[in-house]
């Protein structure tokens, strides 16, 4: 066992782990941090998907070692500091960008990744950014209309597909 210790959602955080554990392990089970979802353990899903020193990050396949001394960040703390939605899942919300909900943490998450890196994405860009992101649900479109209107797009004459 060895300690580990890290900032998450601004917080301090520590724990003992074995060296093969997975930051979402280390998240789920030692923080109980349970919003980050693990649906494949292959990075093939990005259910997974954190920010680790600002950067969108597989937790599946980062070891919480790798972790030590960094910022991550996980869907429990992308929220306003009132409680409120952020901007990413307000407009996930009103634009029906989920629906059984089990990728949205990580859709949110690299969502937000994509608009630090590009805030004005076009509908081809946020596409390509999430081929790491699997919905089972939704046919993406909706996916694709919530990022595009979180990012102040008009969104009013995109067709359903």
């Amino acid at each position: 066992m060895a300690q580990v210790s890290m900032t998450v959602n601004g917080k301090a955080a520590s724990g003992d782990v074995e060296g093969r554990t997975l930051l979402v392990q280390f998240l789920r089970e030692n923080l109980h941090l349970t919003g980050t979802h693990v649906g494949c353990d292959t990075s093939q899903c990005g259910a997974c998907v954190v920010h680790v020193n600002g950067k969108a990050v597989k937790a599946c396949t980062m070891l919480a070692a790798e972790a030590e001394g960094a910022e991550v960040r996980t869907i429990e703390g992308m929220a306003n500091a009132d409680g409120s939605l952020n901007t990413v899942q307000q407009a996930f919300q009103d634009h029906h960008g989920l629906q059984c909900g089990f990728c949205t943490p990580g859709m949110v998450m690299s969502a937000s990744a994509l608009l630090a890196e590009n805030p004005n994405p076009t509908e081809a860009e946020i596409r390509a950014y999430l081929e790491g992101n699997i919905c089972r649900c939704t046919g993406y479109h909706n996916i694709v209309k919530a990022i595009m209107a979180a990012a102040g797009q008009d969104v009013s004459n995109i067709a359903a597909e």
